[in-house]
């Protein structure tokens, strides 16, 4: 399976999530308006290699960067955001993306679709 149904697989899978382009690129949404995954599956600007810029949790960009810079970096333009960039070349680990898509919706969605993901035990 390519990149691109992988990632809208896990995308998609979301409550009330919508894909578009965003500058070229194929991008997910909570509600159709606000961006929470971007895939670059060629490359963009000076990241010559397919990745993705995902809204991360405060702290993760730093934890995840300074714990593996082979596979995580900090984005041009929503890096300055605490957004993440993975990387999607070599050995990809789907249960990690999976999860750092999720992670990246519960950022980004309203409290109300977060607890349909997270339901009380």
């Amino acid at each position: 399976m390519e990149l691109l149904e992988r990632v809208r697989a896990i995308c998609l899978a979301l409550p009330e999530v919508t894909e578009r382009p965003s500058h070229g690129s194929p991008t997910w949404f909570v509600r159709d308006k606000s961006v929470f995954v971007t895939l670059h599956a060629d490359g963009h600007h000076q990241n010559d290699f397919p990745h993705l810029w995902c809204a991360a949790p405060t702290g993760a960009q730093a934890e995840l960067t300074a714990a593996d810079p082979a596979r995580f970096f900090r984005p041009p333009y929503v890096g300055g955001r605490g957004w993440l960039g993975v990387r999607l070349d070599g050995d990809v680990d789907w249960a990690e993306i999976d999860e750092l898509c999720r992670d990246a919706y519960r950022e980004i969605a309203p409290k109300r679709l977060v607890a349909l993901l997270d339901p009380p035990v």
